[in-house]
């Protein structure tokens, strides 16, 4: 993807500057990279993540036949920085052309310490800032124009910054490496700070520290053994927070960089977490989430009993040769589907229904080529009810949320009764 022209980059160009707020205080424009960000089209921005640099034979072809344009993957500094001050990226090359023979985008987590600097723990002195930020400066010149996220670390907000959380040793570091990208590469997106779930305290404290003024959007990840839907309001306060904070006339949205619900966890099972993947990518569709990454592309373990190891949306045995080369769970059909029958259609306003008992029920409405087409779904596990739903006349194709075809219903007047269960349903006008 070809950089966006802004007249924040142009003045920036022409004259010279870093940082456009030392000419005009108090005037800050939009980022010169927003328009790279997914518009709410399905399925521009659904992505997984995933813990390779060099696929199986097969992988990726799975991978994008389950309809995702994106993954999330790390970008380890300790392995792309073994002497000081040299960069080895070949393995970000060859996973960055795996990626493109099938149009699939990137975000990648500038993430994790290097044994070079502060003792391999998070870089919390001058010297380790430095280095880090030398270094993502290099990684995004390297692979600029290539439409990569480049994300701020992986929840710093708990073990994962060692060796324990340290919010304002984390804003040291996200604003120098923030002065390090504006200044080499001005264009490339940079987000963060990829939270551990919608941590306000955490994300506030990074806004207060000036972090708005680089970030082009707010990463979080919502996890949560509840309904997807149950995020909403949580989006909505780090809304508010956002616009407190954010410069005037910066325009900064919220990314689920990573969110997945494990098959074993109490009272969960595939069937459970097939139905709430799709629940997930469209309900933060709907609340204007860009890019939603589910966590993870296959199960990495074999033990039953271990959350950590049931993530993924196929299985976690590879077998070479076979098509597919992983066994598929309800979650990948449930992404194929979706990413199917939607696709291209973009997503217009959630739809006012009638409910038959009171139960929490969802529609969306989406159009693509003045054809409109309806997600619908009831929030209680286990229901099957009845709605009433408001939309155009016309003989709809309906399919269910892992592909099933349904039939025809024909709307001949409004609103119409349906029948919908805790999955998707699908309705696109012929």
């Amino acid at each position: 993807m070809q950089p966006t022209t802004s007249v924040s980059f142009l003045i920036r160009s022409l004259l010279g500057l870093t940082v456009l707020g030392s000419l005009l205080p108090g005037v800050v424009l939009p980022s010169a990279a927003q328009e790279k960000f997914p518009p709410p089209v399905v399925s521009q921005g659904f992505g997984v993540n995933i813990h390779f640099t060099d696929p199986r034979p097969g992988e990726m072809e799975m991978l994008a036949a389950s309809g995702v344009r994106w993954i999330r993957m790390d970008f380890a500094w300790g392995a792309t920085e073994r002497k000081r001050g040299e960069y080895d990226f070949s393995a970000y090359d060859r996973l960055m052309s795996s990626l493109e023979k099938h149009g699939i985008r990137a975000l990648f987590i500038l993430d994790y310490g290097n044994p070079l600097y502060d003792d391999g723990l998070a870089p919390h002195t001058e010297e380790g800032r430095q280095a880090f930020a030398r270094w993502a400066a290099a990684a995004a010149n390297h692979f600029r124009g290539k439409g990569i996220l480049w994300e701020m670390y992986n929840e710093p907000n708990i073990g994962f910054w060692k060796p324990k959380p340290n919010v304002q040793d984390y804003i040291k570091l996200a604003l120098e490496v923030g002065k390090a990208l504006r200044q080499e590469t001005p264009e490339e997106l940079y987000i963060g700070p990829a939270t551990s779930q919608i941590d306000l305290k955490f994300l506030e404290a990074c806004f207060r520290g000036g972090l708005l003024e680089y970030w082009d959007a707010v990463s979080v990840h919502p996890y949560r053994q509840t309904p997807p839907e149950t995020v909403l309001p949580e989006y909505e306060k780090l809304r508010q927070l956002i616009d407190k904070y954010a410069p005037a006339g910066k325009k900064i949205p919220i990314i689920s960089g990573e969110w997945g619900y494990s098959a074993v966890w109490k009272n969960y099972d595939q069937t459970r977490q097939g139905k709430y993947l799709p629940r997930q990518w469209l309900i933060n569709l709907s609340a204007g989430i860009p890019v939603s990454i589910w966590y993870d592309w296959h199960d990495d373990g074999p033990d039953p009993k271990e959350p950590e190891h049931h993530f993924g949306i196929v299985a976690h045995p590879y077998y070479e040769g076979r098509d597919p080369v992983y066994d598929p769970k309800p979650a990948y059909r449930a992404a194929q589907t979706l990413c199917r029958v939607l696709h291209g259609f973009r997503f217009v306003k959630t739809l006012q229904v009638e409910e038959s008992d009171g139960t929490h029920c969802w529609a969306l409405l989406f159009e693509k080529d003045n054809k409109p087409a309806v997600a619908a779904w009831c929030q209680d596990d286990g229901k099957t009810i009845t709605i009433r739903l408001p939309i155009p006349q016309g003989r709809y194709r309906v399919t269910d949320s892992l592909g099933t075809d349904k039939g025809v219903l024909e709307v001949t007047s409004q609103p119409v009764p349906m029948e919908v269960t805790d999955s998707p349903t699908y309705l696109v006008a012929e």
